[in-house]
This record gives C-alpha cells, structure tokens and sequence, in this order.
C-alpha cells in the first residue's frame, strides 16, 4: 500500500514539472498575454528585421502596445515588409519611429516604437516612414576585424 502511495506523490510531482514547462514554454514563446482588444494595422518597411517573429512585442516607453502580426519580403524594393497590430488604446503621431531591439538573455527581438511630435495620429493602413533596422551582431564584428585589418596595412 505504501508503495502505491509513493507512486501516486511521483505521478503528481510529474504531471506538476510538466505542467510547469509548458507554461514556461508557451511564456518565452509569447503566447500566453493576449490583452490586447482592438487594433490598428500599420506597417513599416526595415532592410533588416534580424530574429524579428510574428506575434513579437511592439513597446512604446517600454509597454507592450501591440503585436507584429505578419512578416514578408518585398521581391521588387528588396526588404521586409512588418505588418504591426497596435491597441486602439494607445494611439501615436505618423511621424513615429520604429526600432528593432534586443531584449533579455534569450535574444528575444521587438520593435520599440518612439512617438514623434507630429499632430495627426497613424490610422488604420498607415505606413511608418521612419525605421531603423535590427543590430546584427556578425555584421558589427565583421566590421570590426575589417577595420582592424586595413590598420594594420
């Protein structure tokens, strides 16, 4: 009998680390914080968008505003075109950059969008004028040894 109980107690203490994980998955990938209501689509063209994934974090002053929903490529302008659903709630000028930025110890990407002091706000279909595009971390180190190299001639 004892023995089925201690069975019983590991079965329970498996199902809950199980549990656990998943939750903790579904947290890292994004999935679980679904408050935001109804939304704006915008879009903003970036050369490079990096590891930017659908349904990433848009921030403005560091509060998640909105959500990438979909990411494509653009075969005749050769760059990526992210389409970005915003909060109705938080409303911003047309003239608002936006950044990708790298956050946390996983790398996970997000663009940051940064309000400008235009009056008329961006609607539904807008397109944000101003990027600037995700930092690259090869790139900035191939340019580094790059520079190095030509000092050294």
């Amino acid at each position: 009998m004892d023995k089925i109980k201690l069975d019983a107690w590991v079965g329970i203490f498996v199902a809950i680390g199980v549990i656990s994980l998943l939750g903790l998955a579904m947290k890292v990938g994004n999935l679980t914080s679904n408050d935001i209501r109804e939304t704006y689509m915008v879009t903003a063209n970036f050369e490079n968008i990096g590891g930017l994934k659908p349904r990433a974090p848009v921030k403005g002053a560091g509060v998640v505003v909105g959500r990438v929903n979909s990411i494509v490529f653009d075969t005749e302008a050769y760059h990526a075109i992210v389409s970005i659903d915003i909060d109705k709630r938080y409303v911003f000028p047309k003239d608002t950059f936006a950044n990708i930025y790298t956050a946390g110890l996983l790398g996970e990407q997000y663009i940051g969008l940064e309000a400008g002091g235009e009056e008329k706000n961006l609607e539904q279909g807008d397109r944000i004028i101003q990027t600037q595009d995700a930092v690259v971390l090869e790139k900035l180190i191939s340019q580094f040894l790059y520079t190095k190299a030509s000092e050294e001639e």
